[in-house]
């Protein structure tokens, strides 16, 4: 039996660009030209990863060629712990980058989140630009609407048409509030959002998993979501790509890019989000998003408590640069970088990776 969503308050004002798909649509495509061509990074928060460090084994026993790094999550085996992080969706040029990420991950036997479907929502002729299933029969798929739409006129239903749209195993509910704010078109109604979540991870028949986009997610918030039934936590930390920096270089007018440009330095490192987020969700899987580039980061995250890490710039920029081989090449490096590093830790699955200590100082192994 399906639940409802509370209704929203009959005070909510709805933005005029909320049923108009073109503007919609040209957002998505400007946040694909940002991102490829602007420098849209914090600029000294960073990540934390580097504070971390594993302690070196020179003599691991064991055989590097048997270090296993596949994980299963959702039922579903991956041959790496890696994530395309969602990105895009609603354009020409968008569904060719999803239809080459997802060969890819369907190569690599990696997971792979979809883009913000709001666009195909509105527009029904636009669902075939997330539409990467017959490219990628096997893959871990994550379907994506933002939490905010909650509020704004979505439920239950719209949840489903997007998981529907492309046999996503999963719902991917985004937490963007600090993109919204700054964003000049953005829904700033976040109130009494948690319930509306509740409802639809008690609705819909996949895993809902909450996604902050770039600025970390907290202990406390966490916790409520765990409580709320969501089964799975992104917690896309600072340090990587910076939503607002990305809405500076959209705004129109001076006084927009001035309060875009404000939060550059923003949100929660990921390795602190990570160990905040275990706190306070203990039993579900933490994704680890946010300014990963390296199978050394992945290894670090997943020692720090996540299960698997995700990238959303490195795999757009090798998708434009070299296609689905692009895609590939990156995976196999990062998952060859991820495979010595549990190597030299003395980790032959990922299993055992997640029990190996880092540290964040030598002292720490003097003491």
């Amino acid at each position: 039996m399906g639940a409802t969503l509370p209704q929203p308050d009959t005070n909510n004002n709805t933005p005029e660009t909320a049923d108009n798909p073109e503007i919609v649509e040209q957002r998505k495509a400007e946040h694909i030209r940002i991102n490829l061509e602007e420098d849209v990074s914090f600029k000294a928060l960073t990540t934390h990863l580097e504070q971390y460090f594993f302690l070196h084994q020179a003599l691991p026993e064991l055989d590097l060629s048997q270090v296993d790094t596949s994980i299963t999550l959702f039922g579903k085996q991956l041959q790496t712990p890696l994530l395309i992080s969602s990105m895009t969706g609603g354009t020409a040029r968008a569904r060719a980058i999803n239809r080459t990420l997802a060969a890819g991950a369907q190569a690599a036997g990696m997971a792979m989140g979809l883009g913000s479907q709001r666009a195909a929502i509105e527009d029904a002729s636009l669902a075939n630009t997330y539409d990467v299933r017959d490219v990628a029969p096997d893959i871990l798929l994550f379907a994506n609407i933002g939490a905010v739409q909650l509020n704004y006129r979505y439920g239950v239903e719209q949840c489903r048409r997007a998981v529907d749209m492309c046999q996503a195993d999963a719902l991917i509910l985004h937490l963007n509030a600090l993109q919204e704010a700054v964003q000049p078109e953005g829904d700033g109604n976040f109130a009494g959002l948690l319930s509306r979540i509740e409802a639809v991870c008690r609705a819909l028949p996949v895993p809902v998993i909450a996604k902050e986009v770039g600025w970390g997610i907290a202990e406390s918030t966490a916790r409520q979501l765990a409580q709320a039934g969501i089964a799975a936590i992104d917690v896309a930390g600072a340090g990587g790509t910076s939503w607002s920096q990305v809405e500076m270089h959209r705004a129109p007018t001076a006084r927009h890019a001035r309060v875009a440009g404000a939060f550059i330095d923003w949100g929660i490192p990921t390795a602190i989000s990570i160990q905040l987020c275990r706190r306070g969700a203990p039993q579900l899987p933490i994704i680890a998003s946010g300014g990963i580039k390296t199978g050394i980061d992945i290894a670090k995250c997943i020692a720090l408590g996540a299960t698997l890490g995700g990238l959303a710039g490195e795999f757009l920029r090798a998708a434009d640069r070299a296609g689905v081989a692009g895609v590939v090449d990156l995976a196999g490096a990062i998952t060859d970088e991820l495979r010595v590093a549990m190597f030299c830790a003395g980790a032959a699955n990922t299993g055992a990776l997640a029990r190996t200590p880092l540290y964040r100082s030598l002292d720490e192994l003097l003491a």
